[in-house]
């Protein structure tokens, strides 16, 4: 059947008059199915029926088909059918994708607004959003058009998720603004309608499927799909709540930004407000806590941010969130259960942690089978017994945790509980520092329950992400006697692992491969992966940008240690004395005989080795500005120079913005480093932007 064209259309004189007409109309068609899908996912407001939109995209799909040349990328048909990439390739985000710190009750939020005062002063307006309990992804869009999709994943490397994002309705394949910048990179959460989540639920029960757990864990399982065709089938949605980057556009205010990312047809919660005062904040914040099931999505919480940008880049950052921003959680719903029993648990870091084993009770939609008790002193304090009826609820709705007993419910013969003076993976003798209420392990290098804890994080994703060495392949080559500490693993052999059960030669190729795959990190990954006490993946990257290998944060004393901004006295502490230790210098030295990468190869972005800062090491410090400091070191890197996070006797120049760290301007001064303003940096850049 021949596509219908518009009335009024010219005979056709051959194919490629028709092709001239077909184009025009399937232009038109996109138009019209994108606007419609804006009025109905976005705006919640359409203007055709069901039947109406249907036949638009019929018409569509008939025309690409007569003419696949006409198909693009950003087409209203390419949403689903698609061939989805590598599942799932890493993805690097442009600028990190923080998490937040949590306040849990007004006093806590009021400490934080106390600490952004005494930075800042007075005054600060704060913008109140609502916390979607979803899955956090990014989006790039370039020249307008949808070009790649990703989770957070560790805040700095996520997976791509484009061929499934593609398929969520609310997600403009293009934007509408006018005029559109080139490179557009915005942040959100895709979520699932409660509603919707209760239909998942009945038909995966229904086909004797697995329900899920949660609208989180079911928006995140909907995206993590092989075929897309599955994540299009179920009714996802978004949220923006952040810009991360647009090139040549600037705002003063982050609800400016927000404001234009509607403008640009992305869907933006329109439960925000902006708010002078501290009580203005608790107050929405109290509100949406009593009406939190008011809306069709599942919120935990309020996110409070600082408006305006400018004090957000004075507020800065720690290792892991950003001062300017909090979230106020909402106290967890809470339901009650027996404890059959009580244990404890021997953690990677050596931490003995008492738990509760519970009858399953369901608690904000999970199923909590066993819940943290903290410590010693917090079972003392709440007084939890075997056989007791005790509160459950989920801490920050995630980690199940034990509130109390119910007294009048506890059995006549329940006895007080003691924490047991013996590790029970190893049978050492628990020792608990002074000032801490973690009782500890000592055995770090004997301890089962450690060593296989500690194997599993060193093969984690956020570590060096050996895929295939989970807890049970671990466990097997612990037992055995073939890995004593993570260094062992890159000396296994295909004739080892040929006889763990199970594994067939195709398992033995993949494990192999992932373990060759893992000698090759960057030093950053190592550093999380090597288990030292507070070094998460951030302060990690910070240490390996100032120091590039693992030789030179071995002699670096702990006063160079605390000169990297952003690494606290605790972290550097911790660090300095994990390398002193002659049982850690010996796994340092068996991974170097290993092959594995001990030093920082190349930096994280490749530098023009054409630019105008070619060859050149360059530490930026202070405010800008015509720029955030991301952007200025993107600047720089795209120019080919090297930006690092401390001054050296390698630094070529230290661009100095307002308020500047001491130690870096001094260290400069002493070194007798070039020091630069920021209109002579934009110069040695080639950039003509002023600085008033």
């Amino acid at each position: 059947m021949q596509p219908e064209l518009p009335t009024g259309t010219p005979p056709l004189r051959g194919d490629e008059r028709r092709r001239e007409v077909a184009q025009r109309r399937v232009e038109e068609l996109r138009d019209l199915i994108n606007t419609h899908d804006y009025r109905y996912y976005v705006l919640d407001s359409p203007e055709v029926t069901d039947a109406e939109y249907d036949a638009l995209v019929r018409e569509l799909r008939q025309l690409e088909t007569e003419f696949p040349e006409l198909v693009t990328p950003d087409s209203p048909t390419q949403r689903v059918g698609g061939r989805p990439g590598e599942l799932f390739a890493p993805v690097e985000h442009r600028l990190p994708m923080r998490s937040l710190d949590n306040a849990f009750s007004d006093e806590e939020l009021a400490a934080w607004a106390a600490r952004v005062e005494r930075r800042i002063g007075a005054g600060a307006d704060y913008v109140c959003e609502l916390k979607i309990d979803g899955l956090a992804v990014s989006l790039l869009y370039e020249n307008g058009v949808l070009v790649r999709a990703a989770t957070r994943g560790d805040g700095f490397v996520g997976e791509d998720i484009t061929a499934n994002v593609r398929t969520v309705r609310s997600v403009p394949m293009r934007l509408r603004g006018g005029q559109v910048p080139r490179v557009l990179e915005v942040r959100g959460e895709i979520y699932l309608p409660v509603k919707a989540f209760e239909r998942l639920n009945q038909e995966l029960t229904g086909r004797g499927e697995r329900p899920f757990a949660n609208p989180r864990n079911g928006a995140a399982g909907s995206i993590r799909q092989k075929d897309p065709a599955v994540t299009a089938s179920r009714p996802l949605r978004l949220w923006c709540y952040a810009l991360g980057f647009a090139e040549g556009v600037a705002f003063s205010r982050h609800s400016e930004s927000l404001a234009w990312l509607e403008r640009m047809g992305l869907p933006v919660n329109p439960e925000l407000k902006k708010v002078r005062t501290l009580k203005q904040v608790q107050a929405f914040c109290a509100h949406w806590q009593e009406h939190r099931h008011d809306v069709d999505y599942e919120i935990d919480g309020a996110v409070v941010k600082v408006d305006a940008l400018e004090l957000q880049r004075e507020l800065g950052e720690t290792s892991k969130a950003p001062r300017w921003a909090i979230a106020f959680k909402f106290p967890p719903e809470e339901r009650t259960t027996r404890v059959k029993s009580i244990a404890v648990n021997t953690g990677r870091t050596g931490k003995v942690t008492p738990f509760a084993v519970l009858e399953p009770v369901r608690v904000s939609g999970a199923t909590v089978t066993y819940a943290t008790l903290h410590n010693e002193e917090e079972v003392r304090r709440r007084d939890v017994r075997e056989g007791d009826t005790v509160i459950v609820r989920r801490a920050g709705e995630v980690i199940p945790e034990v509130v109390g007993p119910v007294p009048s419910k506890r059995p006549p013969d329940a006895r007080p509980w003691r924490f047991p003076k013996k590790c029970p993976s190893c049978g050492t003798k628990l020792v608990r520092e002074e000032g801490e209420a973690d009782w500890r392990c000592p055995n770090r290098v004997g301890c089962p329950s450690q060593a296989v804890e500690w194997l599993f994080h060193f093969a984690s994703r956020g570590a060096m992400d050996i895929e295939h060495l989970g807890y049970v392949t671990g466990t097997q080559l612990l037992e055995r006697g073939w890995v004593k500490d993570p260094a062992d693993v890159f000396f296994l052999t295909a004739e080892q692992l040929g006889q763990l059960p199970n594994f067939g030669e195709k398992s033995v190729h993949n494990l192999l491969s992932a373990i060759e795959a893992a000698r090759h990190r960057p030093l950053w990954r190592l550093l999380v992966g090597l288990n030292i006490r507070h070094v998460g993946p951030f302060a990690a990257r910070l240490l390996t940008q100032a120091f590039p290998s693992m030789d030179a944060l071995r002699q670096a004393s702990l006063d160079e240690l605390l000169t990297v901004q952003g690494v606290g006295p605790r972290i550097a502490r911790s660090l300095h004395g994990w390398l002193e230790e002659p049982e850690n210098v010996r796994l340092i030295e068996k991974l170097r005989r290993a092959g594995v990468q001990l030093r920082e190869e190349a930096p994280a972005r490749e530098p023009d080795a054409s630019g105008a800062l070619a060859g050149r090491t360059v530490v930026i410090t202070g405010e800008l500005e015509t720029m955030s400091r991301e952007e200025a070191t993107h600047a720089a890197e795209a120019a080919g120079a090297r930006v690092t996070s401390s001054v050296s006797k390698s630094t070529s120049f230290v661009v100095v913005g307002a308020n500047p760290g001491a130690t870096k301007y001094d260290k400069a001064q002493a070194l007798g480093i070039e020091t630069v303003d920021e209109q002579e940096f934009l110069r040695r850049l080639g950039t003509r932007r002023t600085v008033h």
